[in-house]
């Protein structure tokens, strides 16, 4: 089930969020100042994050431009239109003003998850165990990730999109150069060399192959 984190100072509303959220099947965790949150986001992502303003250490405000690719609902007293219209151009998917109906949002909640669970869906690229989440530009092996530099990212992404096909050393650099301008056809083979060592690492085998003369291959 989805997990949502809490960033609200108020422990009253925290625990009442809590309770209630799980009651309908989700996984919490709770934060209580923009600081603990910001070093909880470091260690675990959560689905979605119920977000107060007016918190202790870092603000909501602070705190929003911080938060990548995970759908943030605000909850909060401020009730100027203004500050709904600024918050949400800057990153927020929805507003809750407090007080707020309990069933309006977690109904908020559903649809924000919902909406986030179909762009993912879009996001992921994969050929055979190998899984490319274009969004948040993580790869994995049957679940475990597999880290990768940002040239070695651009040249997987390129040979998934182009499984079982030769792709042509040119290409290849012309195609990854807005990500990696730095990449030359030489370090091209130093790229390559790193990752297959870094996916055979995880799955016991060569994905990559090369074909000589012209370029290379996932197979």
């Amino acid at each position: 089930m989805s997990e949502i984190m809490i960033v609200d100072d108020d422990i009253s509303i925290s625990d009442m969020l809590t309770e209630a959220l799980t009651n309908e099947g989700y996984t919490v965790r709770k934060a209580y100042s923009g600081t603990e949150a910001l070093m909880l986001l470091s260690q675990n992502r959560p689905d979605l994050i119920l977000l107060d303003l007016m918190l202790p250490g870092l603000t909501g405000e602070q705190l929003l431009p911080e938060i990548k690719d995970i759908p943030v609902i605000v909850v909060s007293a401020k009730a100027d239109i203004s500050d709904k219209v600024g918050l949400l151009l800057g990153g927020a998917a929805d507003y809750v003003t407090k007080p707020f109906n309990i069933q309006e949002l977690l109904a908020r909640v559903a649809v924000q998850l919902r909406k986030n669970a179909n762009t993912s869906a879009d996001n992921i690229m994969s050929y055979r165990e190998l899984t490319l989440d274009t969004a948040s530009h993580i790869v994995s092996a049957d679940g475990v990730e597999i880290r990768l530099t940002r040239t070695e990212y651009a040249i997987l992404k390129l040979l998934i999109c182009n499984p079982e096909q030769v792709v042509a050393k040119l290409t290849i650099l012309e195609r990854i150069a807005a990500d990696t301008p730095d990449c030359t056809e030489d370090s091209l083979k130093i790229h390559i060399h790193n990752l297959r060592r870094k996916l055979r690492s995880v799955t016991g085998q060569d994905y990559i192959s090369a074909v000589w003369g012209i370029g290379f291959m996932l197979s």
